[in-house]
């Protein structure tokens, strides 16, 4: 899905936005920012002035696909960081499609927030692999398809899998069953069809497995390969599968590791942990 075409510079954020939705290109998005307090006369200013830069600096909205009017603001306190966290929403969630292109601005516009924290949170991503700069434009989102996602799987089967076998002959049972509450939250999570929420509980999980082998490095490249695996597919699809049940089968193999791990029974555990990876979430 690519972009249709590009407004004049002088193009202002507000005319863009109402251009797109004219056009029909609102999308429903799932994912909300907290409310954020009158930020003043002072800030309102610097969020006019940091749309207005943006589209200075060549940023063209005209006919890009728009997300909702709606305007939860953020609190300023944390602004990059809630962003960030909405976008990756929008990225599990498909809200933010595979192909298309975002501008800083039209962004900004739906947070109530300046540019600057919209395009520092889209660079963070980019890093991440999530999106690509496009120059004169705003950023976006990459494509990717089956392959990407087996080669994500294979990745991190040959990370996580020797470490929890590892693990599983070394740490007590007692600290398994500490790891409880996380297993059922997946399952949780799994039961109310979102995915947005499963991808958090899921990540959790598996973070907290490998926590316990007293490595920080090797809990963030995991971290990083697992929320790249929980990006959506080309033309919507999501990995190992989205719909509810899917969900709830794979949140179910979690508890029965974590049942095989506190038994020590390691032949069951390397058998789940096989299984699960070939899932790929």
């Amino acid at each position: 899905m690519k972009q249709g075409t590009q407004g004049s510079a002088g193009t202002t954020t507000g005319e863009a936005a109402a251009g797109a939705e004219a056009a029909g290109g609102t999308a429903r998005s799932r994912y909300r920012v907290p409310a954020q307090p009158d930020a003043g006369e002072a800030d309102r200013r610097r969020d006019a002035g940091g749309a207005t830069e943006g589209s200075a600096r060549g940023e063209h909205t005209h006919g890009e696909p728009v997300l909702p009017r709606s305007r939860p603001a953020v609190q300023r306190s944390s602004v990059r960081g809630q962003v960030l966290a909405a976008l990756r929403t929008a990225l599990v969630t498909g809200d933010l499609r595979p192909g298309e292109v975002y501008s800083g601005p039209v962004l900004a516009e739906r947070f109530g927030v300046s540019a600057t924290p919209v395009r520092e949170a889209m660079q963070q991503l980019a890093q991440e692999g999530a999106v690509e700069v496009v120059p004169n434009r705003g950023f976006r989102v990459v494509e990717r398809g089956p392959r990407e996602l087996a080669e994500l799987a294979e990745v991190r089967a040959l990370i996580e899998v020797p470490v929890m076998l590892r693990l599983a002959r070394t740490v007590p049972a007692e600290r398994w069953a500490g790891l409880r509450p996380l297993a059922e939250a997946t399952v949780r999570a799994a039961s109310s069809g979102c995915r947005a929420t499963y991808a958090e509980a899921d990540r959790a999980f598996h973070s907290a497995v490998l926590a316990l082998a007293g490595n920080q490095q090797l809990v963030g490249v995991a971290e990083e390969l697992h929320r790249r695996a929980q990006w959506p597919l080309v033309g919507g699809g999501a990995p190992g599968g989205g719909t509810r049940a899917e969900l709830i089968a794979d949140a179910h193999e979690h508890t029965a590791l974590l049942d095989a791990l506190i038994a020590g029974d390691l032949d069951v555990v390397r058998a789940l942990v096989g299984e699960h990876f070939n899932g790929a979430e």
